[in-house]
């Protein structure tokens, strides 16, 4: 039985790459009634066969519809009819080209939240352009900011702006237009771009450069790679340990977790005492392998943790205990996040065999 705290919600999420299938597997998850709806040939992104399940669509059911097909589009409108959620990642004006566009399905269901995923916003000069996550956070200076100095921008996954300022946001601005409902009585729709969700995951950044302490020079600042007490290094074994000894109390904790006695820890923040310090730090960490320096300073406060694969972070002791990832149907992958105290959600099977529009009203009544 589901129990998740969106136990009853009924979400229909139309068939889309990257945010979309993340922000229905959240909310799968919480307990939502989530119903995928699969166009003919599936998705036009492939990176090749598995026989592995796509993760992301766990939790699901699944309905076929051919979008250019009369009889499947009045079928789509009798769900969004008893629907509480639609979401939909294709390109502006399509879903309205389709005769499936906000003013029809609100007509239908005027209790309708109807949440729409772009990469650049359903309005403006970029509106109608191509794109992926790379595009995005590039454009609002999140992906400059990356990587080492003398480099090229380094790409980190596509974890900002297809997941952090994409499935993130939309799931907030459902979340949210639901709340309001409770109020109002009335649905509306959530524009979500990736591009405003990079930007708004930069707030810290961008107050930092506001105040004059960031610049616009890559690992030239705080938490950039610049600070040699915020960074990685290379162990004996060339694996990496990650350090993050911000506070002075932190620092001197490395310090002594290194044997480095003679840093003067008075002068943490003085960017001319960094290239020393980092030769230092750096030498240090050479003499050990990562596992070795990890031993050595658990139980301190250096703030020093080993950089993991993910093959071995699904099996850290830290991660198995809190069962941050999970076997569903023989296959690992992230457990259900974040935890409720009365209605805990999980990471239930994949996604089912697929259903008719009919079998799913049925049980929409």
């Amino acid at each position: 039985m589901t129990t998740g705290p969106l136990s009853g919600l009924r979400v229909l999420e139309f068939e889309a790459i990257g945010p979309v299938p993340h922000a229905g597997m959240v909310l799968a998850d919480l307990g939502a009634d989530v119903v995928r709806l699969d166009r003919p040939g599936g998705s036009p992104l492939s990176l090749g066969a598995s026989a592995v399940p796509n993760t992301m669509l766990r939790g699901r059911r699944r309905v076929p519809v051919d979008l250019k097909s009369p009889a499947d589009i009045a079928a789509v409108l009798d769900l969004v009819e008893r629907a509480d959620v639609l979401l939909e990642g294709l390109r502006p004006g399509v879903m309205e080209r389709l005769g499936l566009g906000p003013d029809e399905c609100l007509a239908r269901n005027s209790r309708l939240v109807y949440g729409r995923m772009t990469g650049w916003g359903q309005q403006g000069p970029m509106a109608s352009a191509v794109g992926h996550d790379i595009n995005y956070i590039g454009l609002t200076g999140v992906l400059h900011a990356t990587g080492r100095a003398g480099t090229p921008p380094a790409p980190p996954l596509n974890m900002i702006g297809d997941f952090g300022g994409g499935s993130m946001l939309l799931i907030v601005g459902v979340l949210s237009a639901l709340f309001e409902r409770e109020r109002s009585g009335r649905g509306q729709v959530v524009d979500a771009a990736m591009v405003d969700g990079t930007a708004m995951l930069a707030a810290m950044v961008m107050a930092l450069r506001a105040q004059g302490l960031w610049t616009d020079q890559r690992q030239s600042n705080l938490l950039d790679g610049a600070a040699p007490f915020y960074d990685t290094y290379p162990c004996a074994d060339g694996a990496f340990v990650a350090v993050g000894a911000l506070e002075a109390r932190f620092f001197q904790a490395l310090l002594d977790g290194l044997g480095l006695d003679d840093i003067d820890a008075s002068r943490q923040l003085d960017p001319t005492y960094w290239p020393l310090l980092r030769e230092r730090i750096g030498a240090a960490f050479a003499q050990r392998t990562r596992d070795e320096w990890v031993a050595l300073l658990a139980g301190t406060e250096a703030c020093v943790t080993p950089v993991l694969s993910f093959g071995e972070a699904v099996t850290h002791p830290h991660l198995a205990a809190r069962q941050t990832y999970t076997d569903v149907d023989g296959v690992t992958q992230s457990a259900a996040a974040p935890r409720f105290s009365r209605t805990p959600g999980a990471a239930r099977h994949m996604a089912t065999d697929s259903l008719t529009a009919a079998e799913v009203l049925a049980d929409w009544p």
